[in-house]
């Protein structure tokens, strides 16, 4: 098996690369998925209750329960796939949720980290316009300090790999297919706007 986390601060373009990942026929699985599935059987609105109990199963089953309610999706995904087992997995925050994977996994595990300078970021994430702290520079420096107190700062540096994401949409999703190890499509070639955000 095969798996490459990806780790990013928000409107780095985790999103996009896991676009790439799906198109590519790879399959991903999102962590902020264990969050949102939880709300939900909590009978909670996973948009306004995501953050509260991501923090309330770390205090219930330890810093990496995201990480291990992560595990037998990645392994499901990976026996369903008919792509050389290799999965991408989307969103990893901390450093105990890096130890959990590389333990489960040991060398099939690579960190990717995706990087974009604020200001670039910032300017995706208004266009995207998903909710309205997108637009808001001091709500999105807000958001970063919370995300490196987790531990994502951290994280970053402990990559294996490093993407920066600051050239047209079509050179990033260059890169991400060579870290995945597919062949890039033609229509690559053609210069498009920056990669746009996630925001996981």
């Amino acid at each position: 098996m095969n798996v490459i986390g990806t780790v990013g601060l928000p409107g780095s373009g985790k999103g996009e690369a896991a676009n790439v990942a799906e198109a590519a026929g790879i399959p991903v699985v999102v962590m902020g998925d264990v969050i949102r599935a939880e709300c939900r059987r909590r009978g909670l609105d996973p948009a306004q209750h995501h953050g509260r109990i991501a923090g309330a199963l770390r205090e219930e089953e330890g810093d990496d329960a995201i990480a291990a309610r992560t595990l037998p999706r990645i392994r499901e995904a990976a026996a369903e796939s008919d792509r050389d087992e290799t999965v991408l997995v989307d969103g990893l925050r901390s450093t105990v949720e890096l130890e959990r994977f590389r333990e489960a996994f040991g060398d099939d595990f690579t960190l990717v980290a995706i990087r974009a300078p604020f200001e670039v970021r910032a300017e995706r994430l208004g266009e995207r316009g998903r909710d309205d702290s997108d637009s808001d520079l001091e709500a999105l420096r807000e958001r970063d300090d919370r995300e490196i107190e987790l531990g994502l700062g951290e994280t970053l540096e402990l990559a294996d790999v490093e993407i920066d994401n600051t050239d047209s949409l079509a050179a990033f999703r260059t890169r991400v297919r060579e870290v995945l190890g597919v062949e890039s499509e033609a229509g690559d070639s053609v210069e498009t706007p920056n990669a746009g955000g996630d925001g996981a």
